[in-house]
């Protein structure tokens, strides 16, 4: 194939996924009227369980493990968001004035920076607990699976 048809197509194809990926992420408007409510927060954490449970194939007892470290997560989760109704008019704040808030910024980040030195303790020994009872067939796929996802900007 000749090298100026080779990049059209790549290009062509690189612009309908970044189409696609901003036409994909356009719907979640509704997030941006703060925190989900614990009714949506406890359906994805149904479905995560499950969809877990299903892929590992888990005992009950693994799967008991895996809901408490699911409550931990979503208990730091909570702690992280704090007792504000809408964190993203807490940010938006912080640049409202002539001047950034330096000193509201430095709050938040201490308000933050508590809760998960307070609850980064009991979702590590969950996790440890659970991930220690998986058997050695199961640990492996969940090593294959952090290996194939890398995250959003991983390259190469």
């Amino acid at each position: 194939m000749k090298p100026w048809i080779k990049r059209t197509l790549i290009g062509l194809t690189s612009v309908t996924v970044l189409a696609g990926g901003l036409a994909a992420c356009g719907h979640r408007a509704h997030y941006a009227d703060g925190p989900s409510s614990p009714e949506r927060v406890a359906e994805w954490r149904g479905k995560a369980v499950d969809r877990v449970t299903r892929k590992l194939d888990l005992t009950a007892e693994q799967r008991q493990k895996l809901e408490l470290l699911a409550d931990k997560l979503i208990a730091q989760r909570s702690a992280m968001i704090g007792q504000t109704p809408n964190p993203r008019a807490e940010m938006k704040a912080l640049v409202a004035g002539e001047k950034f808030d330096r000193a509201r910024a430095l709050h938040l980040l201490d308000e933050k920076t508590r809760a998960l030195q307070l609850t980064t303790p009991e979702v590590i020994a969950a996790l440890a607990d659970f991930y220690d009872g998986l058997n050695p067939a199961q640990q492996a796929e969940v090593r294959e699976f952090l290996e194939k996802r890398r995250g959003w900007f991983h390259r190469g």
